[in-house]
């Protein structure tokens, strides 16, 4: 689904932007989304696991576009791509009132506002097409994912129990969220 607008700031004398993703973008996100996956246990993925090369990205990248169930966004940092934010909904009428929301961000990027940015340009987009309900998963020791989420009214529906198994050979859970659209509370 389309979405216009573009969010810049600067924080620390850098430039922040967030925007939609273009298919010229896809060599990038492959690039960046193994360096991800092996920075932090937040996700589901090992660094090389799901691997998504460039043309896959562009194969994703091209069904977002023209869907009116996706949004696709990327966030950049003195023009790089530094991370990304999908909402995956569902055209079955059962299914079509709510969106999947999941993020990543290079480690390096944490703490300039890129995940908040991305959260608040994905949900003004729920808003505005009409979704309802807006749903994620956070692992459970990802504090400040869950106060950021929390913010901006999410509460937890229920724990994926023993979830993810991480390298300390621990089991942990996983929260299941979701927001749910102002006017309709």
């Amino acid at each position: 689904m389309s979405m216009e607008e573009i969010v810049s700031f600067i924080r620390n004398g850098e430039q922040f932007r967030v925007r939609q993703v273009h298919v010229d973008d896809a060599e990038a996100l492959a690039d960046i989304r193994i360096i991800i996956d092996g920075e932090t246990e937040n996700l589901d993925r090992d660094s090389g696991e799901g691997y998504i090369d460039e043309e896959g990205f562009k194969a994703v990248i091209e069904r977002d576009l023209h869907s009116p169930y996706h949004l696709f966004l990327v966030a950049e940092r003195e023009g790089k791509v530094v991370g990304f934010s999908r909402c995956e909904g569902s055209p079955y009428k059962r299914l079509s009132h709510k969106v999947e929301f999941g993020v990543c961000i290079l480690k390096n990027s944490w703490g300039y506002g890129l995940g908040k940015c991305l959260l608040q340009q994905s949900l003004a987009w729920a808003d505005r097409n009409g979704k309802k309900k807006v749903t994620l998963l956070v692992l459970e020791t990802n504090t400040s994912a869950i106060r950021l989420y929390e913010q901006f009214g999410f509460v937890i529906e229920g724990t994926l129990v023993a979830d993810k198994r991480l390298s300390d050979g621990n089991y942990y859970n996983t929260l299941v969220m979701a927001r749910f659209h102002p006017r309709e509370t």
